[in-house]
């Protein structure tokens, strides 16, 4: 094994996989904001393709995007935004041609379930009680970027960055915020959806750029021959119906 492979390998396994499995079963790696749509669509789909075991992992987009430049054996990349795409795509680690926008998301502003601060807009964030907020570090996770684009379109970003708690993807925002080890945090509509009890949203950000989720085939040698029947099966009305469930639109 090279080393540019068993870097790949090794990675898989932090990512959740197990590497002896790679060859059999086809193997999606995706948006951590995706989990719970698509760990019900793999299941669908294994219920029509009984021969085939669809394998997820979840991590922020880039580093997701990180492992398929890097020759991890994905079949399929969803990412939560543009620029991890582009990245996998200009390495030439993506068939352009299957990729597509798929659904639409909203960044929402959120607090604790139990918050007595009082936050119910984003202006509220420059309170002095105001201490810890979560978001998703820009350089990295999607989430972020898109909060960081609205916020400094609306000319707040300084504010809210000077008490920024940087998390590695979404679902660690989400975390923080559940568990009230931060004031407020920006998270997708749909990540603070599955958190009801524990979460309130209290403000959607309007944000410069549309939250467009794309997806590709990963290009390379043995990609499993059912990847495009999946990215179909996405695109399908039972796929369209499983991701309307969990909040998500069309593009």
């Amino acid at each position: 094994m090279n080393v540019k492979k068993f870097i790949a390998a090794a990675a898989l396994v932090g990512m959740g996989w197990q590497t002896q499995a790679c060859a059999a079963d086809l193997l999606v790696g995706a948006a951590a904001s995706l989990t719970n749509a698509f760990t019900e669509l793999a299941a669908a789909f294994q219920q029509e393709h009984p021969d085939t075991k669809v394998l997820m992992s979840f991590a922020g987009s880039d580093a997701v995007a990180a492992q398929v430049i890097q020759g991890a054996p994905m079949d399929i990349f969803a990412s939560a935004d543009q620029k991890a795409m582009d990245k996998a795509a200009a390495s030439g680690s993506i068939d352009t041609g299957s990729r597509r926008d798929f659904v639409r998301n909203e960044v929402v502003l959120i607090v604790p379930a139990d918050s007595t601060l009082g936050i119910a807009s984003v202006a509220g964030l420059k309170a002095a009680a105001v201490k810890r907020v979560a978001l998703g570090n820009p350089a990295t996770v999607p989430v972020g970027r898109y909060t960081k684009g609205s916020l400094e379109h609306t000319g707040d970003w300084e504010a809210v960055r000077k008490n920024e708690v940087l998390g590695q993807n979404v679902r660690q925002v989400l975390d923080y915020v559940a568990r009230g080890e931060v004031d407020a945090g920006f998270v997708f509509a749909t990540d603070a959806a599955i958190m009801p009890g524990k979460v309130k949203v209290v403000a959607k950000l309007p944000s410069p750029t549309p939250v467009l989720y794309p997806i590709a085939l990963v290009k390379r040698d043995g990609r499993h021959p059912q990847a495009r029947a999946f990215l179909d099966f996405i695109a399908s009305p039972k796929g369209d119906a499983v991701l309307a469930k969990y909040g998500f639109s069309k593009p």
